[in-house]
């Protein structure tokens, strides 16, 4: 089956056929009698004179005009015929050594025969010679240049195995064609989580697979299906999943395979997609970050000129509301950017379906590390759940690395298994960033940054909706110099109240170094960009702020982004200042008063994480008691 195999793949390059053909004209210039190298030119009158010495051996006479002298062993090697006495490889020259050309032809052949009979000639010819030979030596050479121009024509045009067409093939779709057979392994089993999603491509799987089941009723085939959500949810998986699942031909490309530097090759590369995927129908196609292509048309335009993105979305929706249902081709995309894509292509009829694909939930992690800790050699008691609730706001792709990572420091610390730390140093080395052990920190600067942790701590223990402490650091991680690890619970709605806890929290770090030293630091600025944010959300967002009352200025389309003015009056803008302000002024004052009433015990905790550099949540039990608030979070058993 092998050879087989490779018959069946065997491909003639034309590079061995330029190659037979030089080599066939070394041949015939060998058989026609040149050689390796061509004899020296020479006069008729030195001709004579090397006849008259006796040194010429052989005369060979083409076509009563042209003649070939060969010498004789002894003449070889005079000095005055070194230069013919060896070839090209440096080996004997056989001859002809000699070419002369013939004047009178009549005189020369007497002189000939006289030579010979004199004894000063051994042998001599008369030969006709035919000009194709020399014919085709001048012809060879151009049609090397001809052959040369035709290879490397078909390799832009893409037909001789080159690397996808530029020239003549530069309108062809750069659309990949699965073969479920080779091509996909993934199936719905390999997709954790995500059962509304599944369910819902599943059920554009069954459409093309048994299309009467549902035309027989009445109802119409949907047209597309639009995958949205963050980054890492498993957009892009799903998508491989279908092709692995439809067993219909399955067409992959990004949104930015249709742009091109020259003008038109985008909608003409959309016409010659659809057309391969009607052909080949009942076929599905994929086209991933279709924002590439599909953002609103209009904006952004400040050149006036022709928008080539805009004629390839102007086609993409041609087709797409072109094509009739009968012809079983779905349209499958994936965006984490819908707020930007056109109206026009997400109206039913074209992506008559919006699939949400979010983070996943603490059930659904659970699932996916199940999928990721297959192939690892883990210890029998690995607790999974643990794990899941671990990792909350984690995306697919994270749990992956997470995975990924905890083999890599098991190894690291050449264990024979992955346990539950290596685990742990995984999320802390994907949140923090790595250790930098070996960074060097005064002793000022150390004890300035254990009270600034020490602060969240101790504000985050004592406040009912701040979320639950993991554990403490002060070893330097990426950018930071210390960190504090929190569990946070997963609502689904946010109140008030549990916006300013988490505020205050964040405050603790500078509102510590404030009661402690009387002095505040640079330390603080992720803290002040984190409640900057928070504040401003509460205010302009979510309409939680009593002053400005239930009004938002959030625009879901992604529209306002291009927009140079601001949808409220300066007085409202000086307005949402203050209103920010006063929120962080006071949840930092808040939170000094805290750290005042639990000053003794802030002081006691920056000792403790001075001396062992990382605290966890028994410690500070061990200082504060137990802690006042049960929150849900800690509590959470997966169901």
């Amino acid at each position: 089956m092998a050879s087989e195999k490779n018959s069946n793949n065997f491909k003639v390059s034309p590079w061995w056929i330029y190659a037979g053909l030089i080599a066939l004209f070394i041949v015939l210039n060998v058989i026609g009698g040149s050689g390796f190298q061509d004899a020296t030119k020479i006069s008729y009158s030195k001709f004579n004179e090397y006849l008259d010495k006796g040194q010429i051996q052989k005369v060979v006479v083409y076509n009563k005009t042209e003649g070939e002298a060969y010498l004789t062993q002894a003449a070889l090697k005079n000095k005055a015929h070194e230069k013919v006495a060896k070839d090209m490889l440096g080996n004997l020259n056989k001859g002809p050594h000699y070419s002369f050309d013939i004047g009178n032809d009549e005189i020369f052949q007497n002189k000939i025969v006289k030579a010979a009979q004199d004894g000063k000639l051994k042998d001599y010819d008369f030969k006709a010679r035919s000009n194709w030979t020399e014919l085709f030596g001048t012809l060879l050479p151009f049609i090397v240049i001809i052959g040369l121009w035709i290879l490397i024509m078909r390799r832009m045009s893409g037909g001789a195995g080159g690397a996808g067409g530029q020239i003549f093939n530069i309108g062809k779709s750069k659309a990949k064609l699965f073969d479920e057979k080779t091509d996909v392994k993934i199936t719905f089993k390999d997709v954790a989580g995500l059962e509304g999603a599944k369910e819902e491509v599943q059920e554009i799987v069954e459409f093309l697979r048994n299309p009467e089941k549902y035309t027989v009723l009445g109802g119409k085939i949907p047209k597309g299906a639009l995958l949205v959500g963050p980054p890492g949810t498993g957009k892009t998986l799903l998508a491989k999943a279908v092709a692995g699942e439809a067993k219909v031909p399955f067409f992959s490309l990004s949104g930015s395979d249709f742009v091109e530097m020259f003008v038109g090759v985008g909608a003409s590369r959309v016409r010659d997609l659809f057309k391969q995927a009607k052909d080949k129908a009942p076929a599905i196609i994929f086209i991933d970050e279709i924002d590439a292509v599909g953002r609103a048309r209009g904006k952004n335009n400040f050149s006036g000129s022709n928008d080539e993105r805009e004629n390839t979305l102007n086609q993409l929706l041609t087709e797409m509301d072109g094509f009739g249902t009968n012809t079983h081709v779905i349209v499958l995309a994936a965006t984490n950017r819908a707020d930007v894509l056109d109206k026009a292509l997400m109206r039913a009829g074209r992506f008559d379906r919006q699939i949400y694909v979010d983070l996943p939930d603490i059930r659904e992690r659970k699932e996916i590390f199940e999928v990721h800790l297959t192939p690892l050699k883990k210890v029998d008691d690995l607790d999974v759940d643990f794990l899941a609730k671990q990792t909350p706001g984690f995306s697919g792709a994270d749990i992956a690395n997470v995975c990924n990572e905890a083999a890599l420091i098991a190894a690291r610390n050449n264990k024979t298994a992955v346990d539950k730390q290596d685990f742990l140093d995984a999320v802390d080395r994907i949140v923090g960033g790595l250790e930098k052990k070996n960074k060097i920190v005064t002793t000022d600067e150390k004890r300035a940054i254990a009270v600034h942790e020490a602060g969240h701590a101790t504000v985050s223990w004592m406040l009912e909706h701040a979320a639950p402490l993991v554990k403490v650091t002060i070893v330097p991680r990426g950018q930071s110099l210390g960190a504090a690890w929190y569990l946070p619970e997963e609502r689904l709605i946010v109140r008030p109240e549990q916006m300013l806890d988490e505020m205050c929290a964040t405050m603790g770090g500078r509102a510590a170094e404030k009661v402690m030293f009387d002095k505040i630091s640079t330390g603080a600025l992720s803290d002040l960009e984190k409640v900057t944010k928070q504040a401003r959300a509460m205010v302009t967002i979510y309409g939680l702020n009593e002053k400005l009352g239930n009004v938002t200025y959030y625009d879901s389309s992604g529209q306002s982004e291009y927009n140079f003015s601001k949808p409220y009056s300066e007085e409202t803008a000086q307005t949402i200042d203050k209103e920010i302000s006063n929120l962080i002024e006071t949840e930092y004052q808040r939170a000094i008063k805290i750290l005042q009433d639990n000053k003794d015990k802030l002081e006691q905790l920056a000792n403790i994480l001075i001396e062992k550099e990382v605290i966890f949540k028994d410690d500070l039990e061990t200082i504060f008691g137990k802690r006042p608030y049960n929150l849900p979070a800690e509590e959470t058993d997966i169901v």
